[in-house]
Parts: structure tokens; C-alpha cells; sequence
């Protein structure tokens, strides 16, 4: 579990480098096109390639704190048996659209190999390649709560509102 979380810092972490650079990037790209009548040309690409690794690596991170925005008003008003099965339902959805960006982003890996940027001349599998790690692990997490509900492993259920005793 430590090296998990260990994991997750890192990728944490990762977020507010990108985040940090992104930022700077486009302040200075700003303060450069609109102070000096210049701008730093890899500054645009750069930061729209990092935005990109932002969203999916988020993604990844908001996936393992089930912080993903959801609609819960029919899994709450259910019993705990019928909520255990949408539950599983839905994570069952995940993964199956998981495994499909995942293998439609390894048939497209040569086209976007071959692509290159027009600023940076880098390879565009790294600005797409982030969908491989992306749907392999939130498939694998939405993998695991779906055996978890599905065999009563997990027992954070959503509750009703009339539920909670206050």
C-alpha cells in the first residue's frame, strides 16, 4: 500500500509541476507579446501539450479519491442490494470504455508516433500516449470497486439523505 501511495504522491506532484509550468509559461508568453511585442513560439504548444497531460493524469488521481463528479439520486433512494448492483453497473461501464480508449489509442500509437509537432518537432504519442496509462489504471481501479461491490468487498455505499442521522 505504501509504494501505492507513493505512487500517487509522485503523480501528485507531477500535477503541480505541470500546473507550475503551464502557468509560467503563458504569463511570460503574455508579458513578452504584450510588453516587448515578442513571444516564446514553444511556450503555446508546450502548455496546451501540458494542459492535456493535466486533464488525464487528474483524472487518474480524482479516480482513486472518487472525487469524479457524479448522479446519485436513484443509487441513494434504492436498497442495499439494488445499489450494490448499479454500483457495479456503473464501474462495469468505466471499464468497458477504459479498454475501449485504451485500445483504440494502441491502433492509433504508429499514426501518432509519426505526427510530429509543428513547434517543438516532438512526437505526438507524447502528447497522446498519456491515454495508455490513463485508461489502463482508472480500468484497473473501476476493475477492482466492480469485484468489490459486485461481492460486497466494498462497503462505501452512497447513502440516502434520509439515512444520515445528523
Amino acid at each position: 500500500m505504501k509504494l501505492i501511495d507513493g505512487f500517487f504522491k509522485a503523480l501528485e506532484v507531477l500535477l503541480v509541476l505541470l500546473l507550475a509550468g503551464m502557468t509560467i509559461m503563458v504569463f511570460a508568453n503574455v508579458v513578452l507579446r504584450y510588453g516587448f511585442g515578442s513571444g516564446i513560439d514553444i511556450s503555446e504548444e508546450l502548455s496546451r501539450f501540458f494542459f492535456v497531460w493535466l486533464i488525464f493524469l487528474g483524472a487518474i488521481v480524482a479516480m482513486r479519491h472518487n472525487m469524479h463528479m457524479g448522479f446519485d439520486l436513484v443509487v441513494t433512494t434504492v436498497n442495499t442490494p439494488m445499489r450494490r448492483l448499479l454500483l457495479t453497473l456503473a464501474n462495469g461501464l468505466v471499464l468497458a470504455v477504459c479498454i475501449m480508449i485504451l485500445v483504440g489509442t494502441l491502433q492509433q500509437f504508429h499514426v501518432n508516433a509519426t505526427n510530429i509537432a509543428p513547434v517543438t518537432r516532438m512526437s505526438m504519442i507524447w502528447v497522446f500516449g498519456v491515454l495508455i496509462p490513463m485508461s489502463a489504471l482508472i480500468g484497473l481501479m473501476a476493475g477492482l470497486r466492480m469485484l468489490g461491490y459486485a461481492t460486497g468487498r466494498l462497503t462505501d455505499l452512497p447513502q440516502s439523505s434520509r439515512e444520515v442521522t445528523e
